[in-house]
């Protein structure tokens, strides 16, 4: 798997770091083991005020996005440091090593005693008419309910755990950050459209 030289990352990290006040961070796709040991390593060391990780793992086309080494390295040396940790139901099951079935609270528990302070277990994969998304802390757990819609949108994931970092950042505490991005990501999806003839949709943002 290509990815970016650590030297460049580690010296982008540096720039935006002296060149802005860093709100929030989200971390995405990492891909490697040793860049996900480096983006550990600069976060522990900067310490921003709010970090949202998401541990991207597997496309919607199931390509698998992170080496099976850098499953160990995102369990214990990032997740540790995430405020809210923002994993698909493949995703936690990767990390849980398990299948979840509907056991969501119990596997929302074993994903907070990763380290994380809060768990955002996204609820598209799993079946039914409508999504559940699942928001675990030490204040216990809240579900969010929300219609799914008849089209498939890409890069859902990845914008939800975006967008509960910008609230994060512009002052939302966890909890009312996580609602607000829900909300958001719903009135997103009816806006969606498909801007060619393949069967996936753009999301409205």
């Amino acid at each position: 798997m290509h990815t970016v030289p650590l030297a460049h990352l580690r010296a982008q990290v540096d720039a935006v770091f002296a060149d802005f006040p860093v709100a929030a961070v989200k971390t995405g796709m990492l891909g490697s083991a040793a860049m996900t040991k480096l983006v550990a390593k600069e976060l522990a060391t900067r310490q921003p005020p709010w970090l949202v990780v998401d541990p991207v793992m597997v496309a919607t086309s199931g390509a698998r996005l992170l080496d099976d080494n850098a499953l160990d390295a995102l369990a214990s040396r990032l997740i540790p440091l995430a405020d809210i940790l923002t994993p698909n139901l493949p995703e936690a099951e990767a990390l849980l090593g398990r299948r979840i079935g509907k056991a969501f609270d119990e596997a929302g528990a074993d994903l907070l005693a990763l380290g994380a302070r809060g768990v955002l277990l996204k609820g598209g994969h799993a079946g039914g008419r409508d999504i559940v998304d699942r928001y675990y802390d030490a204040g216990g757990a809240l579900a969010f309910r929300h219609a799914r819609l008849p089209f498939e949108g890409h890069g859902s994931g990845c914008t939800l755990a975006s967008a509960v970092t910008a609230h994060l950042a512009r002052g939302k505490a966890p909890q009312a950050a996580v609602r607000a991005a829900i909300t958001w990501l719903d009135k997103a999806f009816r806006g969606a459209w498909r801007p060619g003839g393949g069967a996936a949709h753009v999301l409205g943002h």
